[in-house]
């Protein structure tokens, strides 16, 4: 009887384990704006002790959305670490962009290129004061968009509701 029990209150649990409740909002996407971004010759840091490290010269280009539109300032980079050893590399890109009202705001674009998989999570620093403050505080996702003729990477951005 002590067995059937202790079974009986196994199954129970495992069983109110499983049910999850759906969740009763799912995040949405919202199309933000496309970069295009020119870049200058990668060149190599060499093997590091965390791998190969790349940079590759940011030099200017475009972007546009619904709400801004602009120019890509020259002076960031792509810093990749390539890793062989686990298949990935890792990246992070920093430049500014300036709106086409003479704004200046910082980017910050972190990701990982894995499995045939492009994942980035661009981050945005504008003014406080400015039009643009929404962007300091909302989540963002992008994906490159390699069927494009164009010197440079094109990004294309979503925010996330």
């Amino acid at each position: 009887m002590k067995h059937l029990l202790i079974a009986l209150l196994t199954a129970l649990s495992l069983q109110a384990v499983a049910q999850v409740e759906a969740p009763k909002q799912t995040p949405q996407l919202e199309f933000a704006m496309q970069l295009k971004v020119t870049t200058g010759e990668a060149y190599s840091c060499g093997e590091t002790q965390h791998g190969q490290r790349i940079v590759i010269p940011i030099t200017g280009g475009t972007f546009e959305g619904p709400k801004l539109k602009g120019t890509i300032l020259n002076g960031g980079a792509d810093y990749q670490l390539v890793n062989k050893a686990l298949g990935r590399t890792e990246l992070e890109a920093i430049y500014c962009i300036r709106t086409d009202d003479g704004i200046c705001i910082h980017v910050r674009n972190r990701g990982i290129i894995a499995e045939g998989y492009f994942k980035c999570a661009p981050q945005f620093e504008a003014p406080a004061d400015s039009k643009y403050a929404w962007l300091n505080n909302a989540l963002f996702v992008c994906s490159p968009d390699w069927t494009q003729q164009f010197q440079g990477i094109v990004l294309n951005v979503w925010l996330v509701k």
